[in-house]
């Protein structure tokens, strides 16, 4: 596909639009399938930033305000637990009577903060994970305050002591 445009008579100015020659890959879906994610409950939230790049250690003040602020923003959001790293940040929100999901309470929290730095600061997706008894509740509190740069967090663990049957991540047949 070729467009041109004239200017001052003869003179030729244009662009060619070439189209790609394999498809791009489509982004993976990480998210539950057939989950409410207004749904009440425990959210816990990893957020990177764009590159890996420490924009959290310049921006720190601005970052936690805006988190903090998040509450005011979103009838029924409380913000449980969360630490800010230069890389990333771990929270856990409280759903209660929500009217937005949990993508959309994400999506304004980082466009606030890049509005705000004027700086690419967030990758393009997020980490969640639906905290779905008590026992996980507060091993991911302690994995946020103790391990949070050491370790890879395994929510399988969380869930061992056989108490909670349900198990969201497993694939249907």
């Amino acid at each position: 596909m070729e467009i041109v445009i004239r200017m001052d008579g003869n003179k030729k100015v244009g662009a060619r639009f070439i189209e790609p020659a394999t498809r791009l890959p489509k982004r993976k879906d990480i998210r539950l399938k057939s989950y409410d994610y207004k749904s009440n409950g425990y959210y816990f939230v990893t957020i990177c930033t764009h590159k890996g790049k420490p924009n959290i250690r310049k921006y720190k003040e601005v970052v936690e305000q805006i988190l903090l602020s998040l509450p005011e923003r979103f009838s029924g959001l409380k913000i449980d637990w969360y630490i800010l790293m230069s890389t990333h940040l771990h929270v856990i929100f409280i759903f209660n009577e929500m009217e937005k999901g949990l993508s959309e309470v994400v999506r304004v929290f980082k466009a606030v903060i890049t509005r705000n730095t004027g700086v690419k600061f967030w990758q393009k997706n997020y980490y969640e994970h639906v905290i779905r008894n008590e026992t996980a509740l507060f091993k991911i509190r302690k994995y946020i305050q103790n391990n949070s740069l050491d370790e890879k967090i395994r929510f399988e663990e969380f869930y061992k002591d056989g108490l909670d049957k349900s198990n969201p991540y497993k694939k249907s047949p």
